[in-house]
């Protein structure tokens, strides 16, 4: 009313003054939220994600921002692992059995929820790079590869043999896989500047060796041997690596 009277004897009113006007408490807030901003680098071409919290405003901080389509890859395997499964389980009167198949899908299960509880010790990591990123999601995209080419992914009314299946993929199955631990190996030095541990590289060069003669040879006998010293091998990597989340 103030405004009003005050305008009354000097003219006519300035609807836009009174209009744009807001309160001082509004345009501290604002104020303050602009200080909460990330900062961002000048050079567009930067490779490091750099903030001034280690959250912004929202609560998401950088790894949280990069773990997302990480974790859409990896639950993307995820399905196409137990989609596979489903499938054999749905059409087994049509499906003749290769336990090696069903051995392996099951494995890469467990692969990839250990690849999701380890990478819980990023959280801490406020500055990246794009190669650290690169090799994160390199590796996440070789597991799921390795997922698709587990089991069949279409049956049909015909008779599927999952023998012929695995073995016109060991080739690609095992080279990925093989990618896969190489990819490992070098996410160690990316992120750390040194190879893992001893416990942790002998595990890698042993299955490195291993899947380059799975790549290599269709002997029955070594795959079904290999199958079950990988899973034996990995309940014992994760029970001295990663029984813990921390």
């Amino acid at each position: 009313m103030s405004e009003f009277k005050k305008t009354a004897a000097t003219g006519p009113i300035d609807l836009s003054r009174l209009l744009w006007r807001q309160p001082v408490g509004c345009k501290k807030s604002r104020m303050m939220q602009a200080t909460r901003l990330p900062l961002q680098k000048s050079d567009p071409w930067s490779t490091e994600v750099l903030s001034s919290d280690s959250a912004d405003a929202s609560g998401m901080d950088e790894f949280g921002y990069l773990a997302v389509i990480l974790s859409i890859i990896l639950g993307l395997s995820v399905t196409q692992l137990l989609q596979g499964l489903s499938n054999v389980i749905n059409a087994r009167d049509r499906v003749r059995i290769y336990w090696p198949a069903i051995g392996w899908a099951l494995l890469l299960l467990v692969i990839d929820i250990q690849a999701w509880w380890s990478m819980f010790g990023y959280r801490g990591r406020h500055t990246w790079t794009f190669l650290q990123f690169a090799i994160l999601l390199l590796e996440t995209i070789l597991l799921y590869l390795l997922a698709a080419l587990a089991l069949p992914n279409a049956f049909s009314a015909e008779i599927v043999d999952l023998r012929v299946n695995y073995f016109r993929h060991a080739r690609w199955f095992f080279g990925s896989f093989l990618a896969v631990l190489l990819v490992s190996l070098v996410k160690s030095v990316v992120m750390s500047g040194s190879l893992p541990g001893p416990f942790d590289l002998t595990f890698h060069l042993f299955w490195i060796a291993g899947a380059t003669i799975a790549a290599a040879t269709r002997s029955d006998r070594f795959h079904k041997v290999f199958v079950c010293v990988a899973g034996v091998s990995f309940i014992v990597y994760i029970g001295a690596l990663f029984a813990e989340l921390h």
